[in-house]
């Protein structure tokens, strides 16, 4: 939909095929949090460290479920290829031109009319247990810093940090507050984009399913589940955790999995002001209206597979300890979706084997923050024919 909306920009005539409807995937349950301080490629050097044994129990936070599936396998050899921290650094750089400019482009489509609001997320607090447990994460901002953001940061013991978000649980010891972050609604802010969207002209179209997209030489088919076909000058595929489904044709080579991470609201004696992240516990918090969405975890699952209780379950144990006033036995919209995750931990946004067919995903965590900035550089590539500069390091033919 961003995709759509700066194509608009540019005068071009668009319809968007959403196989169920707005917000059905990955963006309707995640954490909502814009974070260029925090956006990171995910396979890192402290995943080695995990251990296999670790990520084959169900209540770990990186869960991978036991399975003869090839497919799976060939792509967790490559994210632990890629988890050395040397690779880890260069993605960091890579991503620090998008991670600069992202907030641009959610200003600039507040302004063209997503009324949904962007929130300052103040204060923005990562708690631990102790100071121990927060030295990777403090590496990991001084590396964001040599890439060149503008990183602050204020370090926290647990009492300063209790004074400032008392939603926080004796047990956190020490904290860290993330300056010059924001957040969103998800769910709202999806039904805001869509409505800008359709009043800026776009067909957006619900409950369409695309079985296959084919390159006829100078113009593009795509047919649909229900036998029916469309044609069109150039093709976006932006189909979340089945990117590669329809991709590899067109000689995008990097396979997408799905990276599922689960959420649920809770009632609280007193919601947090702001986001709360528990990265050991791998566990984010947001403060949703009257109550807050604790998403978190990851397993590398096949997509469209049933919602695993034991995962929910985990997160509760993981976060309960950590949070003052929470109750957990109200929870509502348990949810699982598919983050679309590449074994580098780089999107692909660009042109394929194709002229005519472009790809935008494979944003691991973070398609909610870099999805407009995504779709304002692939509308211009489209337009004008050039790479912007910041999309090289996601090359999809790579």
């Amino acid at each position: 939909m961003s995709t759509a909306w700066f194509l608009r920009e540019h005068d071009v005539e668009v319809t968007v095929l959403e196989r169920k409807h707005v917000a059905a995937g990955a963006s309707w349950g995640n954490a909502g949090w814009l974070t260029p301080g925090l956006t990171v490629p995910l396979p890192e050097p402290a995943v080695l460290r995990f251990g296999i044994r670790a990520m084959l129990q169900p209540d770990s936070p990186l869960y991978v479920p036991l399975r003869a599936d090839p497919q799976l396998w060939g792509f967790l050899i490559g994210f632990a290829r890629h988890s050395t921290r040397s690779r880890w650094v260069a993605g960091i750089r890579a991503y620090a031109p998008v991670s600069r400019r992202a907030f641009a482009a959610f200003d600039r489509m507040a302004a063209g009319g997503v009324s949904e609001p962007v929130r300052e997320a103040e204060p923005f607090l990562i708690g631990f247990r102790s100071r121990d447990e927060a030295g990777g994460l403090l590496e990991e901002l001084g590396y964001l810093k040599e890439a060149g953001l503008d990183v602050r940061y204020e370090v926290l013991d647990g009492a300063e940090a209790r004074r400032l978000e008392p939603a926080l649980s004796e047990n956190v010891g020490m904290a860290v507050r993330l300056y010059g972050q924001r957040f969103i609604n998800p769910p709202r802010y999806m039904e805001a984009l869509a409505r800008s969207v359709r009043e800026r002209g776009v067909d957006l179209r619900e409950g369409v399913g695309v079985a296959d997209v084919r390159d006829e030489g100078s113009r593009v088919t795509v047919h649909l589940e229900d036998g029916d076909t469309l044609t069109a000058d150039a093709v976006v595929l932006a189909t979340g955790a089945e990117l590669s489904r329809l991709a590899r044709k067109f000689g995008v080579r990097v396979w997408v999995q799905a990276g599922r991470g689960y959420s649920f609201s809770i009632p609280m004696r007193r919601v947090p002001a702001g986001p709360v992240y528990f990265p050991v516990q791998r566990v984010a918090c947001t403060p949703l209206g009257d109550r807050l969405r604790v998403a978190g975890m990851m397993e590398f699952r096949r997509h469209g597979e049933p919602l695993d209780p034991r995962r929910i379950q985990a997160i509760v144990k993981a976060a309960a300890p950590l949070l003052d006033g929470a109750d957990f036995s109200d929870r509502r919209d348990e949810w699982v979706g598919s983050r679309p995750c590449t074994a580098d931990g780089l999107p692909l946004i660009g042109r394929t084997s194709s002229p005519r067919v472009y790809v935008g995903g494979g944003h691991c965590m973070w398609g909610i923050f870099l999805g407009p900035l995504t779709g304002q550089l692939l509308a211009e590539a489209m337009v004008t024919g050039q790479v912007p500069s910041e999309l090289a390091p996601f090359d999809p033919l790579r």
